[in-house]
């Protein structure tokens, strides 16, 4: 009689199997980075449902050796964030598209693309990448942003040394129904440095991704980014933050559609008076198909009078499942840490699920730390308001679910992007009527 086969061999051969079928780079000045991040991978393997952090989410498609097909999506809505003048750089199925980007150059900023700089064994990178992404490692196991440190063979290397006004807009497109995208991004933000990125589209059918952003003292950085819109594709991203004396680090995302979406986010905010804002904004509607949209959040205070502040909403209808998974960890020490978080969700309907695990933990004792979580249906008594006064019933619960969302919106420091991410808001509303 054969052996049993044990739970921990099974995930070992899930994971080889999956490593096996990876094309891994060799040489340039990620080969450290990229050793090491493999053994992480082999010592902790893929996760499975049986795993704390894993347990809303099936991480099936994820782990799967062969990309699950995604349609392409089409519309003919603009571009998001056109007319603002954003310098772009554009990833079709996770490959650079020269002809669709423009020349990089620009004041204040060094860019350039990780295929490239990788030919080299000294660049100022090998100093980030992978580095932020292994000390996130723990205490929680991150097993897709090891394997994508390991595997990236592109995204974009920036450094900031200025105070730029204009934004860097990465566009993401998918036109192959099988594209499985992995996409390493490293952003410094130099002493004093302020700097806005933006992130927008689908980019494959399957994408996985890290972004490790170091932000020096005083230095500011900006972050939005707008996932979608196509029904069937699958996502797992990853932002890694250090947050030095008195610097501020702002990330805001707003999900459309999608088979299934995690988001994860890890903050360390290393220096005293320092500030770190993630917040985000999901709609899901399961009657274009299965909607599955996770965040996943964890900021560690390390340091003195420090801010953070998580603030995430999300409106389901028609079986659509949201998740939201957020942590403060207050270090001894961190003294005067002001610490805040809310989880929110809207179900338009009685098919929707919410499923949220809001955490504090904290070993300091001058510290203000809240988090609240909450579901909840359309306010009749607002509803009713609103159509004692002749509004539409359509149009008026429209209007309740643009006012829930706005505490997520007003985390967007620049007016232009918030204008734009509303008039969307609107329009999918809008599509979705009744």
């Amino acid at each position: 009689m054969a052996s049993p086969v044990r739970k921990d061999d099974t995930r070992a051969e899930m994971t080889e199997a999956r490593i096996a079928a990876l094309d891994l780079p060799e040489g340039g000045f990620t080969a450290a980075a990229r050793r090491d991040a493999l053994a992480r991978l082999r010592e902790m393997g893929l996760p499975t449902r049986r795993d704390e952090y894993w347990r809303f989410t099936d991480p099936a498609a994820l782990n799967a050796v062969d990309v699950p097909g995604a349609a392409v999506f089409t519309d003919d809505e603009p571009e998001l964030f056109g007319a603002i003048g954003a310098l772009r750089i554009v990833f079709v199925d996770g490959v650079f598209s020269s002809a669709e980007s423009d020349d990089p150059a620009l004041a204040g900023v060094e860019i350039q693309r990780l295929a490239e700089a990788d030919e080299a064994d000294i660049h100022w990178a090998k100093s980030l990448y992978g580095v932020l992404e292994s000390r996130g490692q723990s205490p929680v196991a991150r097993p897709f942003a090891a394997l994508n440190t390991a595997a990236a063979r592109d995204g974009i290397l920036i450094r900031v040394t200025g105070k730029v006004d204009r934004p860097v807009h990465v566009i993401y497109r998918h036109e192959s129904d099988v594209s499985d995208a992995v996409l390493h991004h490293c952003i410094r933000v130099e002493e004093g440095a302020e700097f806005t990125l933006i992130e927008t589209g689908p980019a494959a059918a399957r994408l996985n991704s890290v972004m490790e952003v170091d932000v020096a003292s005083g230095g500011r950085f900006h972050h939005v980014r707008v996932q979608g819109r196509d029904h069937e594709r699958r996502a797992i991203t990853h932002v890694f933050a250090r947050v030095a004396e008195g610097a501020s680090f702002k990330s805001f995302t707003l999900t459309f559609n999608g088979q299934l979406t995690r988001n994860e986010c890890v903050i360390e905010i290393a220096g005293d008076d320092a500030v770190a804002h993630v917040a985000g904004a999901a709609l899901g509607d399961g009657k274009t198909g299965p909607f599955h949209q996770d965040d996943t959040v964890f900021v560690t205070h390390g340091a003195e009078r420090c801010e953070s502040r998580q603030v995430f909403k999300k409106v389901l209808k028609n079986g659509a499942v949201g998740v939201f998974q957020g942590k403060i960890l207050v270090r001894p020490g961190a003294q005067k840490t002001d610490g805040y978080q809310i989880s929110q969700s809207l179900l338009l309907d009685g098919d929707s699920q919410f499923l949220a695990k809001p955490e504090l933990e904290i070993y300091a004792d001058d510290v203000k730390c809240s988090h609240g979580s909450t579901t909840g249906a359309i306010d009749e008594t607002a509803l009713f308001y609103l159509r004692s006064r002749g509004v539409p019933k359509e149009d008026a619960i429209a209007m309740l679910v643009m006012s829930f969302l706005a505490d997520a919106i007003e985390e967007i420091d620049d007016e232009r992007l918030a204008a734009e991410i509303v008039e969307r808001l609107e329009a999918w509303l809008q599509r979705r009527k009744g």
